[in-house]
């Protein structure tokens, strides 16, 4: 499967959603574990909906474990359940939906509610909690992120203008918008000797080199966070920033071809 899009809180949803099952010693990951991935990644929209439903990572557990049981395995790598590849498929046609060009923590949460019938459906329903409320449970604090961050109508229209470039990469101004990036600490040089360079009039093709981790992507983030709060010179005002990952996408002449 897929994860570019997904939003590096989204992708510790999926990772913790791992660590649940081989915590429970499941031989699989299903809704249940991705359930309690998203309450206990803690910081993204879909946390902070649970919480306000008065959903703990403690409450959601117990009644996992009531439902289903603890395994007795050593389980070494879970795959996915049906029903899980369903909710990730979901949560990405949920933010193609809202328009937007990565999946965070909350279209993962929108996903699951809409798949409806696996265990976290009934583990919410048990804890008193409908579908319908979550979902707009969800939808209610998404919509706050996007009043404080502008109008999410002028965002959906930017997004419809590059559609194809939407599809392949994260647009990372929207996800700034969002408060779906972490803050960039250190790298206020590095952000700023790339605004330098883009403000150029000629030769303004920044280009950051490094090994794997060595903090690119921050930068890029960070640029990004600059924008949206204006705090870029006139000519970087308004314009988009991209996040393109070659590895995770088709290859060259499939994209050569779309573009």
């Amino acid at each position: 499967m897929m994860f570019g899009r997904f939003t590096e809180r989204a992708q510790k949803v999926l990772a913790l959603s791992q660590e649940e099952a081989m915590r429970l010693g499941h031989n699989n990951i299903g809704t249940e574990h991705i359930l309690l991935g998203l309450v206990r990644e803690g910081d993204g929209i879909a946390a902070k909906a649970l919480l306000a439903l008065n959903l703990d990572p403690e409450k959601i557990q117990k009644e996992v474990e009531a439902l289903i049981g603890r395994g007795t395995d050593e389980v070494q790598t879970p795959h996915y359940t049906p029903r899980a590849k369903r909710v990730i498929e979901l949560s990405m046609d949920e933010a193609r939906k809202i328009g937007h060009s990565y999946v965070g923590t909350e279209h993962i949460l929108l996903g699951l509610i809409r798949e409806g019938e696996g265990v976290a459906a009934r583990v919410l329903n048990n804890l008193g909690v409908s579908l319908n409320k979550a979902r707009q449970q969800v939808l209610q604090l998404l919509g706050s992120h996007e009043a404080n961050s502008g109008s999410a109508q002028g965002r959906n229209a930017s997004h419809a203008s590059t559609p194809t470039l939407d599809s392949l990469a994260r647009d990372l101004t929207a996800m700034a918008s969002d408060g779906s990036l972490d803050p960039v600490i250190g790298r206020s040089k590095e952000i700023e000797r790339v605004i330098e360079v883009l403000s150029r009039r000629t030769k303004n093709n920044p280009v950051l080199i490094g090994e794997p981790g060595v903090g690119k992507t921050a930068v890029a983030e960070g640029l990004a966070q600059e924008i949206v709060n204006n705090e870029v010179p006139e000519i970087l005002k308004g314009k988009k920033g991209h996040d393109f990952r070659y590895g995770n996408r088709c290859r060259r002449y499939k994209i050569s071809r779309r573009v």
